[in-house]
């Protein structure tokens, strides 16, 4: 079964967490406007209802990506770190 790419869930997690900094650090509602979107783009990615549970479904993702493939298969060859993003 096919799902979200690795890369592009970790992309929309660090964008996620840099808009959280931001705003909380200085309201604008730009960013408010774009963490929104953001949100539910994450949550829809992950076919999840809420944030956290989107949050929850990407780190398991990300963490399932990090694992060494099993005997007889090769490895994705992307230069991925394996570093899960934790917000």
């Amino acid at each position: 079964m096919l799902g979200p790419d690795p890369k592009a869930v970790r992309h929309l997690l660090t964008r996620y967490a840099t808009l959280r900094i931001a705003q909380a650090e200085r309201y604008t509602p730009a960013a408010a406007r774009e963490l929104k979107e953001i949100s539910h783009t994450l949550c829809v990615t992950m076919g999840a209802s809420g944030i956290h549970e989107a949050i929850a479904r990407a780190d398991a993702l990300l963490d399932r990506a990090a694992r060494p493939a099993p005997p007889g298969r090769t490895a994705p060859a992307d230069g991925d770190s394996g570093l899960s993003l934790a917000v």
